[in-house]
C-alpha cells in the first residue's frame, strides 16, 4: 500500500515555485514596456527641442536632440534634418534579469504643420 502523506505539500512547492516564476516574468516585461516609454518620451521631447532650435541650423537643433535625450537617461542613434521637419531616433538600453540586457528604439518627427490640405 502506496501512501500519499506529503504529495499535497510537493505540489504546493511546486505550484509556489511556478506562481514566483510567472510574477517575476511579468515583472520583466513590465521593466520592458516603462522602457519603451522612457524612450518614447526621449524621443518625442527630443524632436521637438530640435525643431524649436532649427532657425540656428541642423546641427544645434541636433545637438539640442542629444543633449534632452542624455539627460533623460538615452542616446540619440539617428537625428535627420530636412527642410523643417527633424526626425530623431533614440535607443535605451533595458536590463531584463537573466533575459540579459536589451536595446528599445523609437523614432519621432517633428516640424511645422502642413496647412494645405
Amino acid at each position: 500500500m502506496t501512501s500519499d502523506a506529503g504529495g499535497a505539500t510537493a505540489f504546493a512547492c511546486i505550484a509556489l515555485a511556478a506562481l514566483i516564476a510567472l510574477t517575476l516574468l511579468i515583472g520583466q516585461v513590465g521593466v520592458a514596456v516603462v522602457a519603451r516609454h522612457r524612450a518614447q518620451a526621449a524621443a518625442d521631447l527630443g524632436a521637438l527641442a530640435a525643431a524649436g532650435v532649427l532657425v540656428e541650423g541642423p546641427e544645434a537643433g541636433c545637438a539640442r536632440a542629444t543633449e534632452l535625450a542624455r539627460r533623460m537617461g538615452a542616446r540619440v542613434a539617428r537625428c535627420v534634418v530636412e527642410h523643417w521637419d527633424v526626425e530623431v531616433t533614440v535607443e535605451v538600453t533595458v536590463t531584463l534579469g537573466i533575459f540579459g540586457n536589451r536595446t528599445v528604439g523609437v523614432a519621432a518627427r517633428a516640424g511645422p504643420v502642413d496647412d494645405t490640405a
